[in-house]
């Protein structure tokens, strides 16, 4: 059997700031360190840093007044920061830059009189903060049939929305369903999916061309990890989630000659290294390829609140460098 493994795969830049927040976070104020909601959606980054001191809790209200709190990098909506500000936290935000640029363009969209059609998966975590920016104003669809269903006049001031980790494919049907039905309907300058989905899926559609089967890394509840598994299987690819090694089902590689590998943006490599030595051990292995999809470089700067704090006690330089 072959192995080829996609290029680019893992951490993506926001999510790498977010783990490297809560760490530097760590070093400056100490534990307990309270974050709102998993930092990432990945279970093995939650638990190792659970053993370091961070406690994860679902509701702002569950934080102890005074304490250092963290918000996930999937965004939060604007209740959740006037109750940080109410209980006197010391709140660092480690929302995505890239959720952020979405938040900004709902806040801009609802000032300037426009309804608002957000493309997402409802109920997840990113879409609540996003929705929250102006909820009277923002109205949830999640595929085709949804939109059909939306009750605005013809002639609505309508502007699109989307959550940043959604199939690119199916994302583009949906507004198409929009646009026939509003025309005028305002779209953002740049698309809300964020650079490291839409490179992860292109990996995965050039990735199926090449493989007979492909295993993507990543928890069940990372919506990006869900898609690429979506992305291989409509390009004719069987796919199959697990969560690390252990989850290996040899069954899925059955008359396997060319296996694909790759990982969700929330998946520490070591979790792709750790899979590629199982399949060493269990099937004869004749090569390991890397395939180079798509180039990243893309970094983002570490909360400025906690640089300062870092810097203050002369800390964290290695961290800081890495984000700069």
């Amino acid at each position: 059997m072959k192995i080829i493994i996609a290029t680019p795969r893992g951490f993506c830049a926001g999510v790498d700031r977010a783990i490297d927040t809560v760490k530097l976070a760590l070093a400056v104020y100490g534990a307990p360190l309270y974050v709102k909601h998993a930092i990432v959606h990945n279970k093995f980054v939650v638990q190792e840093l659970a053993g370091q001191g961070v406690i994860f809790v679902e509701n702002v209200s569950d934080i102890p007044e005074k304490a250092t709190a963290i918000f996930s990098a999937h965004g939060s909506p604007p209740g959740d920061f006037i109750q940080a500000k109410e209980r006197r936290l010391n709140l660092i935000d480690a929302t995505c830059p890239l959720v952020t640029k979405v938040h900004l363009e709902a806040q801009r969209f609802a000032r300037d009189g426009y309804k608002i059609i957000l493309v997402g998966h409802k109920g997840h975590i990113e879409l609540v903060g996003t929705a929250g920016q102006a909820p009277q104003e923002t109205i949830v669809v999640q595929d085709v049939k949804d939109v059909k269903n939306v009750t605005l006049l013809a002639d609505e001031k309508v502007a699109v929305l989307t959550q940043t980790t959604l199939s690119v494919q199916d994302t583009k049907k949906v507004i198409a369903a929009i646009k026939k039905r509003w025309p005028q309907a305002a779209l953002p300058p740049a698309t809300d999916i964020c650079y490291a989905t839409t490179n992860r899926q292109q990996a995965v559609q050039a990735l199926a061309g090449q493989t007979d089967v492909i295993l993507v890394v990543g928890s069940r509840t990372s919506s990006n990890t869900n898609r690429l598994v979506e992305v291989a299987m409509a390009a004719g690819t069987p796919a199959w989630r697990l969560d690390s090694a252990v989850e290996l089902n040899l069954d899925w590689l059955k008359s396997v000659k060319s296996l694909g590998i790759t990982a969700g943006a929330s998946v520490p490599e070591k979790l792709v290294e750790d899979l590629v030595r199982r399949l060493k051990e269990v099937v004869k292995i004749e090569a390991v390829e890397i395939l180079e999809a798509v180039a990243e470089n893309m970094r983002f700067t570490l909360p400025l609140k906690l640089k300062e704090g870092a810097q203050a006690k002369k800390i964290g330089e290695s961290l800081i460098k890495k984000h700069n």
